[in-house]
């Protein structure tokens, strides 16, 4: 296996630049703080940006919980990739990365200011440092559950002419601890949305509601009556579709699941 690294102070871009970094040099997989990515997928980790306090987020980067570390170290066993992209501040970081996850030295480093100029490192402060925003190298898909409650939403950047053109999926998201406080959604506020949809649907009333808010997302419960002409399946999973889109927009929760009965038609 082959390990390469990439290094660059906090907020320089390195997990920006990592995708293109990887297609150029064809390495298949990317440890960025604390996930193991392959692809367009997360396959293991815990996402240091999850975490409450910056002292947190660096522990779960350098891998120091030891089921985590375990767990991402099996995950890559498993998968035997032939190359992956160590990212991280500094070589002795990497270092410590490398060694808790009994992988090779890196064969290559590459420094950020390497592939990048300097007035990209200067935009990539501000969106880190002033706005708070913070790049994941994957889809947004495959870190909603992860990052419920979080604002999440897609970086889409095409590279090349139209011959070759790629796109890259890469997620901007606002960790807890980029905010001065705490961001909570109650129940009530879930149930609200979801009360708003179904007036806006066909839908004559709603007998029963309660929602659940965990950490993988909002469980929300409805029984109502439908009117009467309404094809019940088509209704009630438009409805489904609706409430979750909703309930995503307005509050960054992930919607796990709308369970939805259906007591009559009126």
């Amino acid at each position: 296996m082959k390990i390469y690294a990439l290094v660059g102070k906090s907020g320089s871009g390195k997990s920006y630049q990592a995708i293109d970094l990887c297609r150029r040099l064809e390495i298949e997989g990317i440890l960025d703080d604390g996930l193991f990515i392959l692809g367009n997928r997360v396959l293991a980790g815990i996402s240091a940006k999850r975490q409450e306090t910056k002292v947190k987020a660096i522990k779960t980067a350098l891998f120091t919980e030891e089921a985590h570390r375990d767990a991402v170290r099996r995950k890559i066993r498993s998968i035997d990739p032939k190359s992956i992209l160590v990212i991280g501040t500094s070589d002795k970081m990497i270092e410590k990365i490398v060694g808790r996850l009994a992988l090779p030295r890196p064969l290559e480093t590459v420094r950020i200011e390497e592939i990048t100029t300097e007035d990209e490192r200067r935009l990539a402060s501000v969106q880190r440092n002033e706005l708070g925003k913070h790049i994941i190298p994957a889809p947004s898909i495959q870190l909603k559950k992860e990052f419920s409650g979080y604002f999440i939403h897609p970086l889409r950047m095409i590279r090349g002419g139209r011959a070759g053109a790629r796109v890259s999926n890469r997620s901007v998201v606002r960790p807890s601890f980029s905010y001065p406080g705490k961001y909570t959604v109650s129940t009530r506020a879930l149930l609200d949305i979801a009360l708003i949809v179904c007036g806006e649907a066909q839908v004559c009333a709603v007998l029963k509601a309660s929602a659940d808010n965990g950490e993988s997302g909002a469980v929300i419960h409805l029984s109502l009556i439908l009117r009467y002409g309404a094809n019940i399946i088509d209704a009630a999973a438009a409805l489904q579709r609706r409430i979750a889109e909703q309930v995503e927009i307005m509050t960054a929760f992930h919607t796990e699941a709308v369970n939805i009965e259906v007591r009559g038609l009126k």
